[in-house]
């Protein structure tokens, strides 16, 4: 649409299901790429992407004519199936749901350098104790039950 000028950019993050450690250090370039992959080709943009075993980080730019769920329900669903018929782990799985939080211009740097401590970041903090940080920095309501499968 002319006159419309948007630069939707999001932190994503989803874990393994049961956060349990399948995402090991030979395999995560390719899944990385498949993940980085799947975004350009809904039509947004990689900027950032790593994890360890049991989760993965995203900073993406998203077009505003696609909703964010639909590409999420897209990656976590393609990749999924791609695991399962190219690296052969028929037990891979991701967790339902993800987390999504807007990042200003200001803070894209952060955000890539972050995700590119992630191994660093996990020795002294779990994935679980990282996300529930990020749910309350954003200020966004949950029920720990529905937060982890």
């Amino acid at each position: 649409m002319p006159g419309t000028f948007t630069k939707l950019v999001y932190h994503l993050t989803f874990s393994t299901k049961h956060r349990l450690p399948h995402i090991a250090p030979d395999i995560r370039p390719r899944l990385y790429d498949y993940l980085g992959g799947s975004i350009c080709g809904e039509r947004g943009t990689l900027y950032a992407i790593g994890g360890t075993a049991d989760h993965v980080h995203l900073l993406i730019r998203w077009r505003p004519d696609m909703s964010l769920s639909d590409l999420m329900r897209n990656v976590k669903g393609g990749s999924s199936t791609w695991v399962h018929q190219t690296l052969g782990l028929r037990e891979f799985a991701w967790q339902e749901g993800y987390g999504a939080f807007t990042v200003s211009q200001s803070g894209i740097e952060d955000v890539k350098a972050y995700i590119a401590r992630q191994e660093e970041h996990h020795r002294v903090k779990t994935f679980k104790e990282e996300y529930i940080e990020f749910l309350d920095r954003h200020e966004i309501e949950y029920d720990l039950k529905y937060v982890f499968d």
